[in-house]
């Protein structure tokens, strides 16, 4: 059982009591914690907080999930073949259960990228000109050009990338993390996820399926709500001026859940409830005040492009990335609607949504480097697969799992490097491939946990995030 210790905010440390404050925890907000307080004194005091492996290079993830299918030839991995070969056949033979639209048996043809590519920084990565603004951080990224999962379809490769699995109901990558290290901030939970995707896995795609229950991430809005309407769904009470009243209405509810945990000799779904209702308790009088980003300044609402109605909406997600994990949160997951899958209309639609991701994307690794937060904060930025070189119909590329790119950057990444290739036109992964399950065992390494030893018991037989797979890729560590 993985809890946290409830502190009486007067008898915190000052930075913390001015912390509270900042957050803007007044009198009744304070109230919470000091009912909380009361609460885990009574019975019987907390249970130990885990604890890393060895020694991290990352205290905390805020991953950038770019739904849909990002393509890798038209962002980050520049390949001048396929421009300069333009209709004329793949010269080999691609995967054989996409690309409908190819024809009497043939491979495809080369579809070529509408965007122009440039050397970048002193690393001279390549970036196309759908990111202008990321490209001012080039030399902070690393990225990984080899990835490789499994599945061709969104629900599949979703479900790996969060999971490590492509169809069995297993703990997303952010519970794991949260079981294995708990929360910063006992105020707050562990694992947060921001507007979550609804369909392709859904739930599971945060979820803690069979970990306690508190290890599933606290979801704020969904995917398909403006991220300024987003809230934490029942986060005020019934009651909600008079935090005396419901803690005598959780004091009575959890010691008939206490009494039932006894009866049946202990039950980590149950504990995992009693901490939820205790959290959920103490998240009331914390996060009101991070969601309501009205005491940022002009200046950085311009940084995440809240002030264009183009990038409101992700800048405004990864502005409250950036507000939990500066309080505490251990992950954070940003997810993008639904867009990045042009089986048509390319050239559009990935213009629409770099237009909408770029600035804000490049705002948040500003603000982290400015707040020092870059020096324990890891970034991911990822797609469940990448697209083909090939053009499927006129103007559009299909899923390819065989070879795209994410990229990292802060705490533990190595800066301005880039790791493996794809083949000459951008299909297949052929140097240094990664596969999901190694980014899963390098993410865990970087937060000093081994990913082997991370381990439920489950079903008569111990699960781990990676399953029976992984490697650490230690090239791509600083």
């Amino acid at each position: 059982m993985n809890a946290r210790a409830f502190r009486h905010p007067d008898s915190a440390p000052p930075s913390r009591r001015a912390w509270l404050r900042s957050a803007g925890c007044g009198f009744g907000a304070l109230a919470f914690h000091a009912l909380a307080a009361e609460a885990a004194n009574g019975a019987g005091g907390p249970y130990p907080s885990p604890r890393p492996h060895f020694a991290p290079r990352a205290k905390r993830v805020i991953f950038l999930f770019m739904h849909g299918g990002v393509s890798q030839v038209d962002t980050f991995d520049h390949k001048p073949r396929i421009n300069a070969e333009a209709g004329k056949p793949l010269p080999f033979k691609g995967l054989d259960n996409l690309d409908a639209t190819k024809k009497n048996g043939g491979n495809g043809v080369l579809f070529p990228t509408p965007w122009k590519f440039r050397r970048a920084g002193e690393s001279g990565n390549w970036v196309s000109e759908l990111w202008p603004n990321v490209a001012r951080h080039i030399d902070d990224l690393c990225f990984i050009k080899s990835m490789h999962t499994k599945g061709t379809s969104h629900g599949q490769a979703v479900s790996m990338l969060h999971t490590g699995t492509d169809n069995l109901l297993r703990p997303s990558m952010g519970a794991w993390v949260s079981y294995g290290l708990g929360s910063e901030n006992g105020d707050l939970p562990a694992f947060i996820s921001i507007a979550p995707p609804r369909g392709h896995g859904g739930t599971r795609n945060f979820g803690a399926a069979f970990l306690p229950a508190q290890h599933q991430a606290t979801a704020i809005g969904h995917s398909g709500l403006p991220a300024k309407e987003a809230s934490i769904r029942f986060l005020e009470g019934e009651d909600g001026s008079n935090p005396r009243l419901q803690r005598r209405q959780l004091s009575m509810l959890q010691q008939l859940n206490r009494a039932h945990l006894d009866r049946v000799d202990g039950d980590p779904r149950i504990e995992g409830v009693i901490e939820s209702y205790e959290l959920a308790f103490r998240m009331q009088g914390v996060a009101p005040g991070l969601l309501d980003i009205g005491d940022e300044p002009a200046h950085i609402r311009r940084l995440y492009g809240l002030d264009d109605a183009k990038t409101e909406d992700i800048g405004h997600r990864c502005l409250l990335a950036r507000r939990f994990c500066e309080a505490g949160v251990r992950f954070v997951q940003v997810s993008t609607p639904y867009a990045w899958d042009q089986h048509g209309n390319l050239e559009s639609g990935h213009a629409k949504n770099a237009l909408a991701t770029d600035l804000p994307i490049a705002g948040l690794l500003t603000d982290l480097g400015q707040r020092g937060l870059l020096e324990d904060t890891l970034v991911v930025w990822g797609t469940e697969f990448g697209r083909t070189p090939i053009a499927q119909g006129s103007n559009g590329r299909d899923h390819n799992p065989a070879g795209f790119t994410i990229w990292m950057t802060g705490a533990g990444a190595r800066a301005g490097y880039s790791h493996g290739e794809t083949d000459e036109y951008g299909y297949f992964a052929v140097r240094d491939k990664v596969h999901t399950h190694d980014f899963h065992a390098t993410l865990l390494h970087l937060l000093g946990i081994d990913h082997e030893r991370l381990t439920y018991r489950y079903a008569g037989r111990d699960f781990r995030l990676t399953d029976i797979y992984g490697e650490v890729v230690k090239e791509v560590l600083a």
